[in-house]
């Protein structure tokens, strides 16, 4: 009867584990304003789109999420993501995007980034939308590095969308875990694109894939506005607000893989 009794006790502690351990972490920007070469600002934020149809497909799964950002300020979102262009045959979720941000009191108060590595051993992966907040906040942030070194090193899921993978240049080349991944991003024809037709301005820290290539990374593209991502291990990163689908098939294989390989060990 004891025996029974420990193996129940046992049983039942890895499932607690199993479960805490379905939760990912979206670490977001807090900026709502990127400055130009122009002297001209260019309203932004999180792309939404990038963002919640990430978080829906997941949380369809069973995932809990948790949100983080800067001094745990309310993400602002990037009006320009609210074109259904962006969103593909899912534009049905616009409205109830918008309701979400305003209404979610997790997303309304989230996390501080300091918090978020506390917690690190919680979270099965991490995910980081992109839109051009990020390159105001999230790129300047002691933390960050720290993040994306910690999940790495924990072998946990991490996507980088869009503009996000110019994250990774936050870690200096010689301890950088990514070092000779393969890796996306939004490509320079975007950025040029993006710059001249939608900010009517550049920004200063711009050419993210000719960065990433200099730091040891093998940059690959797709064309153009299209579906495209790729994954190289732990890491997953995709090109532009058009990825979602390429981006999620590879996301929740990692997690996936991470899932069974959590089971396993306590087995």
């Amino acid at each position: 009867m004891t025996k029974q009794i420990f193996l129940l006790t046992t049983l039942a502690l890895a499932t607690v584990t199993a479960v805490a351990q379905k939760r990912v972490l979206f670490v977001m920007s807090g900026a709502n304003e990127l400055k130009l070469k122009n002297d001209k600002t260019y309203s932004t934020g999180v792309f939404l789109s990038e963002f919640y149809l990430a978080y829906k497909d997941i949380t369809l799964l069973g995932y809990e999420v948790d949100f983080a950002t800067p001094n745990g300020i309310k993400p602002s979102i990037d009006s320009e993501s609210l074109n259904k262009k962006y969103w593909g045959k899912r534009s049905d979720l616009i409205a109830e995007a918008e309701n979400f941000v305003r209404d979610n009191e997790n997303f309304s108060m989230p996390n501080t980034l300091e918090e978020a590595l506390e917690n690190i051993d919680r979270y099965s992966g991490m995910i980081v939308p992109g839109g051009q907040g990020l390159m105001t906040d999230l790129i300047h942030d002691k933390i960050i590095p720290q993040l994306l070194i910690g999940f790495a090193n924990r072998n946990k899921a991490i996507g980088l969308i869009c503009h996000a993978p110019a994250l990774i240049l936050t870690i200096p080349k010689d301890t950088n875990p990514f070092t000779g991944y393969r890796v996306n991003s939004v490509t320079a024809l975007e950025e040029f694109f993006i710059e001249t037709f939608v900010m009517k301005g550049k920004p200063t820290n711009r050419k993210i894939a000719k960065q990433l290539k200099k730091s040891g990374l093998i940059h690959k593209k797709g064309r153009p506005a299209g579906n495209f991502a790729i994954r190289d291990r732990e890491l997953i990163t995709s090109q532009n607000p058009y990825s979602n689908q390429a981006f999620m098939k590879l996301y929740l294989e990692a997690l996936n893989e991470q899932e069974i390989l959590l089971k396993s060990g306590s087995d």
